[in-house]
This record gives structure tokens, sequence and C-alpha cells, in this order.
């Protein structure tokens, strides 16, 4: 039992200032009372002066980008890209490979976030230690995670337009000829872990995940859509991100890529468009339609120049929408708490009508329910409520961000960053109690990677380096594809 926190209860977040104890059996939560009439528990836990809030869900990062934090700034992300993706693979031990997913899941759970989505890009090959490591870094850090593998079937010089034109030739055949997972050993691994790594019924699990869709024949994109539908898992998608990628799909398709998805059929519930910046009026009925998400990642869309979702025409059609954080090469931080505020913050450069603008309330619901919707949980994750599953975080309200308080959940969209994190449970597990983590050792391990990346910094240097003439020839291509319209009808992303 939790005894004698305030809470935002429900879904819609109410809060009336009054302390509860909130009752927790078999990872879910069974009662809410006011403090002190449940008496019957093998365990009590005394929250006072805390605000017990759902924990926020991560629709997106990438833990392939952990060792490149701080590493890059403004470039736009066609160019960045082939600094986390180079021609020389930096290729870890299956314990680098642990510590580099730690990195994640301690920031998350320290900055009330209690589940992730993780879409690793596994380089020249399938790696089975690789990814048992990272699967072995989320069970141990106590976070719920979901883990991805950002599958593709074509070289990545050919998700770009133009590349026969503008790419040296002897450049793209390079590119073209460098190895790769297929999709047969994609789906192999897929097959074999989610035998065991079901995410509704592993804390640790797995998720289909197309990287995106002009990086993939549309032959693989519904062999991915039927496999996600044989074993009931969720899809995560990257679509539409920046301006360049509506020319993208003009060009491989004749339509934007969001339209070209609802006519193969690859619109689903449970299947989340990661971005989706860059949208028209077709493909936002066709994603409510569908029952598909759009995941809204303003802090990555940002630092990448990318562009500002058009979120309440989203909400306003009736489309679920999800938050995340993107990788930390192009984001430095996945700080959901920075997420939330950042959404909120950000849509009121959309229009002059403040009614329009995105609340503090509807970003936090974007963070928390509208992730849980996003990856096939429905209304069990993501709300403090009965039924729910006990994933939930506790913050010390004698800090400065709630002091006075006047508005705790605007409070925590505008101003809590994750100093006053005081309690996490997931999954009705204890993983933070008194602001330290309960199941793993945060300053071993935050030593051992320090010391293990001083012999890896030269290398990613090396690969950086390496990049400089692909970075040249996609700036070719980055340019032609600026000079191009987009159609009238897409919801402008940029200030001019």
């Amino acid at each position: 039992m939790l005894r004698g926190a305030v809470a935002l209860l429900g879904d819609e977040l109410s809060f009336d200032g009054l302390p509860r104890d909130v009752l927790v059996e078999h990872g879910c939560i069974s009662a809410i009372a006011p403090a002190g009439s449940i008496h019957q528990a093998d365990q009590v836990i005394e929250l006072p002066r805390r605000l017990l809030a759902p924990g926020l869900v991560n629709g997106h990062q990438h833990s392939h980008e952990h060792f490149q934090r701080g590493r890059t700034e403004n470039l736009p992300l066609e160019l960045w890209q082939h600094l986390v993706r180079g021609r020389i693979p930096v290729k870890l031990t299956p314990r680098q490979a642990y510590l580099r997913a730690q990195i994640g899941a301690i920031e998350a759970l320290r900055t009330g976030c209690t589940t992730l989505v993780d879409d690793l890009a596994l380089g020249a090959a399938v790696d089975h230690e690789v990814v048992d490591a990272v699967l072995q870094a989320y069970d141990d850090s106590g976070v719920r995670a979901l883990l991805g593998f950002a599958m593709m079937d074509k070289p990545m010089v050919d998700n770009f337009p133009f590349v026969d034109e503008l790419v040296p030739a002897a450049l793209a055949a390079s590119l073209r000829a460098a190895p790769r997972p297929s999709a047969d050993q994609f789906i192999a691994l897929m097959t074999r872990l989610v035998r065991d790594r079901h995410p509704h019924e592993r804390r640790v699990g797995v998720l289909v995940s197309a990287s995106a869709p002009q990086r993939c024949t549309d032959g693989f994109l519904r062999r991915l859509r039927a496999l996600a539908d044989d074993l009931a898992l969720p899809v995560i998608t990257h679509v539409q991100e920046t301006r360049m990628q509506v020319i993208t799909g003009l060009q491989f398709y004749g339509t934007p890529i969001v339209e070209h998805l609802a006519k193969i059929g690859f619109l689903r519930p449970a299947t989340s468009l990661i971005h989706a910046v860059w949208l028209n009026p077709r493909e936002i009925a066709a994603m409510a339609a569908a029952g598909t998400t759009a995941q809204h990642n303003p802090w990555s869309n940002l630092l990448l120049g990318s562009g500002v979702q058009p979120v309440r025409e989203l909400l306003d059609a009736g489309v679920n929408v999800s938050l995340g954080s993107d990788g930390s090469c192009s984001t430095v931080t996945t700080n959901m708490l920075q997420v939330v505020g950042t959404a909120a913050g950000l849509s009121k450069l959309r229009g002059q009508d403040g009614a329009r603008w995105l609340s503090a309330r509807e970003a936090w619901r974007a963070g928390t329910l509208g992730g849980g919707r996003a990856l096939g949980f429905g209304e069990t994750l993501g709300s403090l409520r009965l039924g729910a599953r006990a994933d939930l975080v506790g913050y010390r309200l004698d800090t400065v961000s709630f002091t006075p308080l006047n508005d705790p959940l605007r409070q925590l969209a505008y101003a809590e960053r994750g100093g006053g994190v005081d309690f996490v449970m997931i999954d009705g597990e204890v993983a933070m109690q008194g602001g330290q983590l309960t199941r793993i050792d945060e300053a071993a391990l935050l030593q051992e990677i320090a010391i293990e990346f001083q012999g890896l910094a030269g290398r990613y240097a090396e690969a950086e380096a390496d990049a400089a003439p692909v970075i040249a020839a996609v700036e070719a291509i980055y340019r032609r594809s600026l000079a191009l319209p987009v159609p009238n009808d897409t919801f402008e992303a940029r200030l001019a």
C-alpha cells in the first residue's frame, strides 16, 4: 500500500489535494481510498508530502545513440543521420551494449518515465548476444520496455530521391554494398523473441519496428504488417518527420507517405507514426479512420529543425496522440518531463487563438494514456485508477518547482524536470524509493560506462569523420528537395 500521497486521479488527472491510500495487488491498482482507511496490506510505503502521478510513456528512443549524446548540433535530419549510421560501424561487446541501454533506463526512472520504447538499430548484422544484453539491462533496471529493431530491406542511401543523379556512382555503389541484416533475419529475430517477450505478458518485451516506409519495399512493409497482426504486437515507423520526406513520398509513390501507407493497408490500431510532422487533412482523416496514433516528438523536432506537428488538428480529428523523446544523439536527453513541457509550449507557435494551444493537461495525457493506447494497452497503462497497471511516480512537493502549490499538473509540465522524483513503482514493483534506485547500482554503472567510453570515443570520432563525403552528397539532395514545392494543403510545420 502507498499511503498518504496526494494524487492526479483517473483519466482526467483530477486533483483535490486530499491524501490517499493506493493499494496495489498483482501489479495493478486494486483500491484508492482516503488516507488511513485501508488497513490490510502486506507492505506499507509512506509517501507524505508527495504527488503521486501515472508514469510517463516514452514511445520513442534509440539506445544505439546513448554513447553519442552531445556530439552533434545544428544539422537537419537528412544530414545528421549519417553520423549515427555511418559507413564504419562501432561494434560493441554485449556488456557495452548493456551499459549503453542502462543510460536510457536510468534517465527514464529519474525523470518520471516508467515505459520506454527502444528502436534499436542493429548495424551490419543481427548480434543475438547484443540483443539479449539490451533486454537484460531493462530487466535489471525495473523499467517497462518494448524493444524494436528499426527494420528495413533497402540500403540507407536509397531512402532518398535523386540518388543516381546527385550521389557519385562509386559512393552510391559502396553504400549499397554495405552489409546489413536481411528481411528474413529480421523476421527470424522477432519470431525467436516474441515467444517469451510479448509486451502484454512481460514487463520487458518486443514490438515491430519498420524503420521508415521509404527504407522498406512495399512487400516488406506488408510482411511486417502481417507479422504484427498475427502476433498482436504494436507497430512503430518513422513517417514524414521533415519537409524533405514529403518530397520523397511524392517522388517514390506519387503521394505523401501517409497516404501511401493507407493505400497499402498499413494503418491500423496499435500503430504509431513517429514524428508525423508534415501532414495534410486527408492523411489525418486516414489516421483517424484507422485508429492509428500520431507520435509527437517535440524536443527532437526542435533540435533537428524538423517542424511543429499539427497536434490540435490531429486531436480535433480524433487521432490518438502520444509522446516520445527520440534518440539522445540529436536530443542530448531523453527526459520525458522536458518532452511534455515542450509539447505544450511549442504548440503556442501555431495560430493566434490561445484556446487551441495545447494545455499542460492535454500534453500530460498524451504522455501517459496516449502512450498506453499507442502500444495496444488500451486504458490499462498511463492512469491512476482502479484496474490500471501500477506504473506510478511520486514527486516531492517540498521543492521549488511545487512552491507554492497552485496547479500541480501545470507545475509538473512546465517546471519539474526530475529533481523531485522520489519514488517509482512499475508493474507493482518498487524501482526507486527515497530517491535511490532499488534494483541496480546506479553509481557503479555510471562509473563503468564512463570508463568503457574512454576506449570507444576515438572509434566514434573516426566513424563520424568518415561520414563527411556521404553528408556532402546527401546535402545536394537536401538542397534539391528544398527547391521543390510541397502540396498546398500540407500543414506548414516551420516558420519562414
